[in-house]
């Protein structure tokens, strides 16, 4: 084994997950919409630390009983809000920023992470297959975007967080309907970024590469998380809260600076 393979062994066995960050007051009278949040994933982390951060959240999923759930998990860390939304169909999406306005009075930061992902060859795959990935995934972050864009626009502010992937950089067997739609990701928010600048809008984007929540293998197999661990420098995806630090951060004036970024959270190495 060489002395770069020893090292990176090493660290694999020193670093496991951390423990997580008490909030800051970073979103402090904020206001936040968080779409498929429902569960234990990305968007509920972002929901929990926005919270925790001292924001006001909407949080949004397509899953009724799941999101009513989440709501009476995280209604102990501050004021939150549930509507139920299917990013697919423009009038729920519509419905969720006017709740956000209703609720609230205002609405301050937008985190798009509705996606959907699965593991087809190209040849295996059918149009319904395909339509479905992107539509949800890349659409429906447009359609998200533009509901929230409207209401930012006519307030001069507003943050836009985007969940987009490693994926959309790098290529990975079986995944071309969701890396294809994630790479759409992040060329539609730089080109959001260059249209919002003038309104006072700034539009972001995170990439992450593996992050670890109960239910990943109904999506990748035992097989392939070990793979994709292994690739990890850390030797271990990321926890959901981590990913959700660098949203904080994108969502925080910390980065009032940063806009048609895309943030990697991930220790991928070659």
């Amino acid at each position: 084994m060489s002395t770069d393979e020893t090292s990176l062994t090493a660290a694999k066995a020193v670093f496991p997950p951390p423990t997580a960050p008490e909030g800051h007051n970073l979103l402090a009278g904020k206001v936040v919409v968080v779409t498929a949040a429902a569960g234990t994933g990305i968007g509920m982390a972002t929901a929990k630390r926005c919270l925790e951060e001292g924001a006001s959240v909407v949080i949004s999923d397509a899953h009724p009983k799941r999101l009513a759930e989440t709501t009476e998990e995280l209604s102990h860390l501050g004021p939150i809000v549930a509507q139920p939304c299917d990013v697919t169909k423009e009038a729920e999406v519509e419905a969720l920023y006017a709740k956000a306005i209703e609720a609230f009075g205002s609405l301050d930061i937008a985190v798009n992470n509705a996606g959907l992902g699965g593991t087809t060859s190209i040849v295996d795959m059918d149009d319904e297959q395909w339509s479905r990935v992107l539509d949800i995934t890349l659409t429906g972050t447009f359609r998200c975007t533009r509901a929230a864009l409207r209401h930012m626009y006519k307030a001069g502010k507003g943050n836009i967080i985007n969940n987009a992937s490693v994926l959309g950089w790098r290529a990975q067997a079986g995944q071309a309907h969701y890396a294809a739609a994630k790479a759409g990701v992040m060329a539609f928010t730089r080109c959001a970024a260059a249209e919002a600048a003038a309104h006072g809008v700034r539009v972001n984007a995170i990439s992450p590469s593996l992050a670890e929540h109960p239910f990943l293998n109904r999506v990748i197999s035992d097989e392939d998380l070990a793979l994709l661990r292994g690739r990890e420098l850390f030797g271990r995806g990321a926890e959901t809260w981590e990913v959700a630090n660098v949203v904080v951060f994108l969502a925080s004036d910390y980065s009032s600076y940063l806009s048609g970024e895309i943030i990697a959270v991930s220790s991928q190495h070659p």
